[in-house]
């Protein structure tokens, strides 16, 4: 199913994972939902996700939430290990304000 705020097809506990990875970026990252969301649909916008449990589920939502948040160094991502200081690693840019990606309010 499609929902307002993801552009991609979920079933509902695929929504619910996908619930749970923009809430890593909120609590981990400090930045808005509507900016988590709007991160998590210009990645998988156009993607095909297979019902719960996907091959994604494999990794826990926040290891997906580093990805979209982090630029990759020398193809590793930080992983929040206790401790790990995260200033030495550059944001990705979010996607622009007007742009699609943006589906709720801030």
């Amino acid at each position: 199913m499609k929902t307002e705020e993801f552009l991609i097809e979920l079933d509902g506990e695929m929504l619910e994972y996908f619930r749970e990875i923009a809430e890593e970026m909120v609590s981990r990252f400090g930045i808005s939902r509507a900016e988590a969301v709007a991160r998590i649909n210009s990645t998988y916008e156009g993607a095909r996700i297979e019902p719960y449990p996907d091959l994604m589920c494999h990794e826990m939502p926040e290891y997906w939430a580093y990805g979209l948040y982090f630029e990759p160094r020398d193809g590793q991502l930080p992983y929040g290990a206790p401790g790990e200081d995260l200033s030495e690693w550059e944001v990705r840019p979010a996607p622009p304000e007007d742009s699609p990606f943006w589906t709720i309010g801030t």
